[in-house]
């Protein structure tokens, strides 16, 4: 139980990423759908867990030890080679959406100018692969649960301060802008994109457990605290949706109106999970072309900095509805390749 529990939380930190704790992606995903956006939470639980299950599954089976390798066993040749590209596009697009995230964090709590603030974390990024200070990725990575526990007190803030009807919150929700096409595609979308950044480390992770069972255990617990966290940050913005509506960050804009100390601390999590989010994605970006001791390494990280620098002038809340929903859809297609083989390893299994 304690090593599902682990695979559990590890999956949940790679997923939970700096958009979706700010609220943006819910917002858009699944709040933008009124109170059916609620039904769309409970499902995207459902399938985070199926899904989760399966990877880490996969993983234990294969007893793989690289994401490269996982991707070429499940997709071969040639399939194997479009889902590689597609997830180092995923990897660059990420990162370039915290840089963005940042800029509007430090515009919406401190006042600054959003392109200061997205400078500040490019260049923290740089700096860090350049140094390769792999204790302070792991002391920022700690910062989930403290994040989860300031959502749920925003949560019960905003259930009881609500100052409109259910009815009215409805409507007022339908009214912001989404990124799908209908609550159920909206759901589905959301799954799709956050696997196809993740789903490649969470077989790796389900490879590190030779016992399936407790591999796919740690899938289901990961994939249910995602679908809890989804539905906790969801309703609390449907309630207070007349407070948060054209919000980059909605959440901290809640954490804001509990009180000025409570804001501070959310603005420090929400960058501590961009700053973390966005080495992690970089590095492995980079680390695809160039080897970490290759001479190379560091320029190309200064390169890509600066690539994703200009790429997040673009706009927080436009990248999350863009880039997002681009790899949901590419994402799809990951997702069938990872689903076939897993029914091929398990039929594998039974004739063994």
């Amino acid at each position: 139980m304690k090593r599902s529990l682990q695979i559990g939380g590890a999956f949940v930190g790679l997923i939970i990423g700096a958009g979706f704790a700010s609220g943006q992606e819910i917002l858009q995903y699944f709040t933008s759908f009124g109170a059916m956006g609620i039904i769309g939470g409970l499902i995207a639980a459902i399938v985070f867990a199926f899904l989760g299950m399966t990877l880490a599954q996969l993983g234990s089976d294969l007893q793989t030890s690289s994401h490269k390798g996982v991707i070429y066993h499940i997709g071969g040749r040639y399939v194997g080679l479009i889902l590689d590209v597609l997830i180092t596009f995923f990897l660059f697009g990420v990162a370039v959406v915290m840089f963005a995230g940042a800029g509007s964090t430090f515009n919406q709590m401190f006042g600054i100018s959003p392109m200061v603030g997205s400078i500040i974390m490019v260049v923290l990024t740089i700096t860090t692969l350049l140094l390769n200070v792999k204790n302070i990725i792991n002391l920022i990575a700690m910062v989930t649960p403290y994040l989860m526990a300031i959502i749920f007190v925003i949560l019960l803030y905003s259930l009881f301060t609500m100052d409109i009807s259910w009815a009215e919150a409805d409507v007022l929700a339908k009214q912001q802008p989404s990124a799908a096409s209908n609550w159920l595609m909206g759901a589905l979308l959301y799954v799709s994109y956050n696997l196809a950044a993740g789903a490649a480390l969470l077989i790796v992770m389900g490879g590190t457990e030779k016992d399936r069972k407790v591999a796919g255990l740690g899938g289901v617990f990961g994939g249910l605290m995602l679908g809890v966290l989804i539905i906790l940050i969801n309703l609390s913005m449907f309630v207070k949706i007349d407070r948060v509506a054209g919000m980059d960050m909605p959440t901290l804009e809640l954490a804001k109106q509990i009180h000025p100390v409570v804001g501070v601390l959310m603005s420090i999590a929400l960058l501590g999970m961009m700053y973390n989010t966005a080495v992690g994605m970089f590095y492995s970006f980079t680390v695809r072309f160039f080897a970490p001791e290759a001479k190379s390494f560091k320029p190309a990280v200064v390169v890509v900095g600066i690539a994703g620098f200009i790429a997040s002038l673009v706009g927080f809340t436009t990248l999350v509805g863009k880039v997002y929903a681009t790899m949901g859809y590419l994402g799809f297609a990951l997702i069938v390749t990872i689903l076939l083989a897993w029914f091929k390893q398990r039929k594998a299994n039974i004739v063994a």
